[in-house]
């Protein structure tokens, strides 16, 4: 298992949950995104009609600047012209605690973008585990407190789950088989509380939401706005959430329960397959 030394003067690593307030975090801007390969849904329906590549980095420059408006520093990979996907840093890696892991990702047409993150993790002395062939994204971990749920997904292999459990001996490590159809586990099940999660139940076996809902009050997406992305919503501390304007019964919903939702239009770059959560690596949470 790759190594590095661990050099932490620059930035701190401290992912505990979904939710805490977000204090440092990477992303990517979709200079180059395009859809080249169809490898999820979404994709299939808007492969003809492809991105509008100046309207998706004018909506991810509003994402930047609402992030910085609360008070979060962003840290910017830069965008190759070889990764029309990049702008999804949350599969390229993940944190959950103090341990940042950089995944093996399945899709050609993704592979190579974890050499910028870790040239950039290098280049300020950070450690990371390495989980070379043992394939897996970020879009299916969820980290709550010592529990981290896993999708087993096309793109992430159960001897992955067994990996990171041996990696994170003081963790309970929870996999959640999803339905093949569904991209990542961030598509269908999101925390957005101590308690409170988003849902969309048909991507999930009835065992797994059974037991889900042993954990938290579950709140139910449709289909239709599972579609647009509305249980990728982007939680950034003190019941704050980032989500689509299109999304409004996710939108209502969270109202309801005392969260403050701030819409922000990203509707050109979910026509790859992601959003808020899909384009933000966290690497500290307060």
């Amino acid at each position: 298992m790759p190594l590095r030394r661990v050099s932490m003067k620059e930035i701190q690593l401290n992912c505990l949950n979904e939710f805490s307030p977000l204090q440092e975090v990477i992303l990517c801007e979709p200079t180059f995104m395009k859809i080249q390969d169809v490898i999820n849904e979404t994709q299939r329906r808007y492969h003809k009609e492809n991105i509008d590549v100046e309207k998706a980095v004018l909506q991810h420059n509003k994402f930047l600047e609402v992030l910085g408006k609360n008070k979060i520093k962003t840290h910017l990979l830069s965008p190759k012209s070889t990764f029309p996907e990049q702008v999804f840093t949350r599969d390229i890696g993940f944190t959950v605690g103090r341990t940042l892991f950089i995944s093996d990702m399945k899709m050609p047409v993704r592979q190579g973008e974890e050499i910028e993150l870790k040239n950039w993790l290098s280049a300020r002395g950070m450690s990371y585990i390495d989980l070379v062939e043992d394939e897996t994204e970020g879009g299916d971990v969820l980290v709550h407190g010592n529990k981290v749920f896993i999708g087993l997904s096309d793109r992430t292999t159960p001897e992955a789950v067994e990996r990171i459990q041996s990696s994170l001996p003081h963790c309970d490590v929870i996999p959640l088989p999803i339905h093949e159809d569904i991209l990542h586990l961030d598509c269908i099940f999101n925390i957005v509380s101590d308690n409170e999660a988003l849902i969309y139940r048909e991507g999930l076996r009835k065992e797994d939401i059974t037991r889900l809902s042993s954990h938290f009050e579950l709140i139910d997406v449709s289909r239709e706005e599972q579609f647009t992305m509305g249980v990728n919503v982007l939680s950034i501390g003190n019941k704050k959430v980032i989500s689509l304007p299109i999304n409004k019964g996710v939108n209502r919903k969270l109202r309801d329960r005392g969260f403050e939702v701030i819409e922000v239009d990203f509707d050109e770059i979910i026509k790859s397959g992601g959003s808020f959560r899909c384009c933000t690596l966290p690497l500290l949470r307060g």
